[in-house]
């Protein structure tokens, strides 16, 4: 099950579990979707992955399955993964 984080990991920005614009890759890391597109060009500076929209939890579900409160947040921002 997705954890749901509370927040993009470049910029601090909430993002709710009812947000249509967290980004999330294949482990989980959360970006907003302005970070996502105009500064990561779509690829986890994490893992290289794909960021994709993260799904929205139905609002009866999360009541049994709460979103996470930890909030991750990369100290020097976000920068787009380098070529190797």
């Amino acid at each position: 099950m997705l954890s749901l984080r509370p927040n993009c990991e470049c910029c601090d920005r909430d993002l709710p579990p009812e947000s249509r614009d967290a980004m999330i890759c294949t482990f989980e890391c959360t970006f907003c979707t302005a970070c996502a597109t105009d500064v990561l060009d779509g690829i986890c500076p994490n893992c290289a992955g794909e960021l994709v929209r993260r799904p929205v939890r139905p609002a009866a579900k999360l009541l049994a399955w709460p979103a996470s409160t930890e909030r991750v947040l990369k100290p020097a921002g976000c920068r787009p993964m380098q070529a190797v």
